[in-house]
């Protein structure tokens, strides 16, 4: 056997690794398909699933209990706070991404106290959101320092 590409240095190298599931809800359509194909370019993550409302959103957080759910703010039903303070409360642990067109200070404020782990403006789908997720795959927060 052959084990000159397996590295034991506390990294993960010569290992499998798990895909990242991705839970995303956004009324519009259009944006879910932009976000779907902007994640599903990094190999190692999936969209699990895609939710148009609040309801929806948590009902599909629980059925499908994704690694990362990124919600919109604004959305019918439930808006992204209500949903999150409702996933956070079935799942504590499931990191939250807030992905609205208008984020502030008071807003970010209020999605901290909801259980969302990080805030990304819809303007910084390219870079932000990227970053973002792979923060919080990594257990820890992302909000701009403008927060």
């Amino acid at each position: 056997m052959n084990f000159g590409d397996f590295s034991v240095q506390g990294n993960t190298a010569g290992a499998a690794k798990a895909t990242a599931r991705i839970l995303i809800a956004d009324d519009s359509s259009l944006v879910r398909q932009q976000l779907r194909a902007v994640l599903e370019l990094n190999p190692d993550w999936e969209v699990c699933g895609e939710a148009g409302d609040g309801r929806e959103a948590v009902e599909k957080a629980r059925l499908l209990q994704p690694d990362v759910a990124i919600l919109d703010f604004s959305m019918p039903m439930m808006n992204g706070l209500q949903a999150a303070q409702e996933i956070s409360r079935q799942f504590p642990e499931m990191p939250l991404l807030l992905f609205s067109a208008f984020l502030s200070r008071q807003l970010v404020e209020e999605a901290r106290k909801q259980g969302f782990r990080g805030a990304v403006a819809k303007s910084d789908i390219s870079h932000g959101l990227l970053l973002a997720i792979e923060t919080l795959l990594e257990k820890k927060e992302f909000f701009s320092s403008d927060f």
